[in-house]
């Protein structure tokens, strides 16, 4: 029996520059129409990715890329390869035939039902010309992982060194907080077996860099290794940080950051646990969220703030999202100074301005957190106040040509404006390893994208900011009831767009703000919010894209 899965539409359901998703066997695919040339080229492309996000509901560019509704992830949509992170897994590609009016799908049945997308591994046209060289990634964290699966989509032959100090190979990391994973091999990207098959990685796992030598270009390690690179990416990522008090070290007084961390947490709850959180950043509130979701005796969240993410939204939705939260039985204490943690018994006490002592079974301290280069101090790399190293728009780190910074530790020049900024989130440093492999393979890239943010506050989270301030702002939608879309603006033009609720709308600004053509804040009040503008518009990217499929 065949393997070959089939399913008709009219071509009438799918017109140009749109998306539709397709029973096809036990499976779904998702076809796409660029211009009618999409499926001239008989492409069509399966959902099957980690989150199951629903790619119908993205964005369809005119030069042919799928962007995700939720974390802004990008495919190719006539090789289905991934183009931007968070995703790693490419989508399958499938085939599509247009004939008397109809539209005939065809797929494999066993790709129908996989639960992973398409892995591209090792080099498929190997540049000769990085045949003899070393890569080595210094972190097993997001940006570690995109590095090298971009190296091998990029072609690049040689060998690839990852040094971890965890002794996992990299996960998805914002899950611990999200979702209270308190086991890595749930959240592997990579299993050891594949990365060392199939991706050609030497993997140096529960090994911690102590010094890099730029001139001998070796990185050593506190067992006395000494590794040598032609090419070196320096992505730590950050260490929680923990506030200066009486004590924060006692046991049950955590940070979140692995899988590890969270596992006192996992077993501490229960009808009568007592959980208290300090921090209103988005760890401390993804935490809470989670957490009180499996309904503990109490949870406690004391924030020095008045209003959580008055800063990076504003007031009215800082408070409606506390509103939200406490309705579910978080019980907040803001504008509160903590002072001190003792034990009490078998419990903790947290000891806080202007409140009665909160008991504790576990307390979580998502208090911030500063970039991991204590090993760069004696290295002779110029380090920011922060611990930050600053960087060009290609990554570079100044003054030092084969070696390149990303995700939490790099203050880069952001598109389109040039404001250095550094940002601690995934897709960022996702997105840098890409980048930057890809120059490390042959093809100079600078990095344009503009950060695209998600969380589980509130009712989801999606946010895009080129991290310049505003001064004026449009909110559109019911705040109280965490529907919405903000706009934020310098002079007019819109900086930053956050929604809740309200997909595709943040995967939409980030194409256009990124590509310079964002409606003003004027014409989006006016009304003219819809994007991208008609496909006929834009004509040789995509075609330029169908040629080098």
């Amino acid at each position: 029996m065949s393997d070959i899965k089939t399913a008709t539409i009219d071509a009438s359901e799918l017109p140009a520059g749109t998306m539709k998703m397709v029973e096809v066997g036990e499976g779904k695919v998702l076809v796409s129409n660029v211009k009618g040339e999409i499926l001239k080229s008989g492409v069509a492309l399966s959902l099957t990715l980690k989150y199951g996000a629903p790619l119908a509901k993205g964005v369809l560019t005119e030069e042919g890329r799928i962007i995700c509704p939720w974390h802004g992830a990008c495919f190719n949509v006539c090789t289905g390869d991934i183009e931007d992170s968070p995703g790693l897994d490419s989508l399958y590609k499938y085939k599509a035939e247009q004939k008397d009016g109809k539209i005939i799908i065809s797929a494999p049945e066993s790709e129908l039902k996989s639960k992973v997308g398409r892995v591209i591994p090792k080099a498929r046209k190997p540049v000769s010309a990085t045949e003899n060289e070393t890569v080595v990634i210094i972190g097993g964290g997001g940006g570690g992982i995109h590095a090298i699966e971009s190296l091998r989509e990029h072609n690049y032959a040689g060998k690839i060194v990852l040094i971890s100090r965890e002794d996992v190979t990299p996960y998805d990391r914002p899950k611990v907080s999200k979702a209270l994973i308190d086991d890595a091999k749930k959240i592997e990207w990579r299993s050891p077996e594949v990365l060392k098959g199939d991706f050609g990685v030497d993997l140096k796992l529960s090994t911690e860099v102590t010094g890099v030598d730029t001139q001998a270009q070796t990185v050593s390690t506190k067992s006395g290794d000494k590794i040598k690179y032609d090419k070196l990416i320096l992505a730590p990522g950050a260490f929680p940080k923990r506030l200066p008090i009486e004590g924060k070290d006692l046991p049950g007084v955590i940070t979140i950051r692995t899988p590890d961390d969270m596992k006192p947490v996992v077993q501490a709850l229960g009808p009568e646990a007592e959980i208290v959180i300090i921090g209103t950043s988005f760890i401390g509130m993804e935490a809470a969220g989670a957490i009180i979701a499996k309904q503990p005796k109490s949870l406690n969240v004391v924030g020095v703030d008045e209003v959580p993410f008055e800063a990076v939204l504003n007031k009215e939705l800082g408070k409606a999202i506390v509103a939200d939260m406490s309705g579910k039985g978080v019980k907040f204490h803001l504008g509160a100074n903590v002072e001190k943690i003792t034990k009490n018994g078998n419990k903790l006490q947290l000891h806080a301005e202007g409140i009665e002592p909160l008991p504790a079974d576990i307390i979580i301290m998502g208090t911030g957190v500063g970039p991991a280069t204590g090993f760069l101090k004696d290295s002779g790399f110029q380090l920011e106040k922060d611990g930050g190293v600053t960087v060009d728009d290609k990554l570079r780190v100044k003054g030092h040509q084969n070696v390149f910074a990303i995700g939490d530790i790099a203050h880069y020049p952001q598109h389109p404006e040039g404001n250095v900024r550094r940002v601690e989130h995934w897709n960022v440093a996702g997105n840098h390893g890409r980048t930057v492999a890809a120059t490390i393979a042959g093809k100079e890239t600078a990095f344009e994208l503009v950060p695209i943010f998600w969380s589980s506050v509130g009712k989801g989270l999606r946010y895009v900011s080129t991290g310049v301030p505003h001064d004026d702002e449009y909110l559109d939608g019911d705040s109280a009831a965490l529907k919405f879309v903000l706009y934020q603006a310098k002079g007019g033009k819109v900086q930053t767009v956050a929604s809740m609720g309200r997909d595709p709308y943040v995967s939409k600004a980030s194409d256009l703000i990124q590509k310079g053509r964002m409606p003003s804040l004027d014409e989006i009040k006016k009304g003219k919010i819809e994007a991208p503008p008609t496909f006929s518009l834009f004509t040789v990217t995509f075609e330029q894209r169908q040629q080098s499929a």
